[in-house]
């Protein structure tokens, strides 16, 4: 009986140290995106926005189409015809520098 225990608890502790282990992300409320710092959840949030807002009227445009200064007058003009709010309008902007 106790060596049927022994051999059980030898083989739960040997898959679990065989079991690969995931690496924590340093600081997990941002990701290193083309070295732009951005919060995950914003950056999820501007996907979406603009996946959602800008798809409404035409196709989605390619981030990389597009520099960050390029961004800033075509988001503001679209935000307007959107009817996005401030709030809306950077997390769509903060998204698509991020990807460009």
């Amino acid at each position: 009986m106790k060596i049927s225990v022994l051999l059980i608890s030898l083989s739960v502790l040997a898959f679990v140290s065989c079991t690969p282990t995931m690496k924590p992300i340093e600081n997990d409320k941002q990701v290193d995106r083309n070295k732009k710092n951005v919060d995950v959840v914003e950056h999820a949030i501007g996907k979406v926005l603009f996946s959602n807002s800008c798809a409404k009227c035409h196709d989605l445009p390619n981030p990389k189409d597009h520099n960050d200064e390029e961004w800033v007058g075509l988001v503001k003009s679209m935000a307007e015809k959107a009817k996005l709010t401030t709030d809306e309008e950077k997390l769509i902007y903060q998204y698509v520098i991020s990807e460009n």
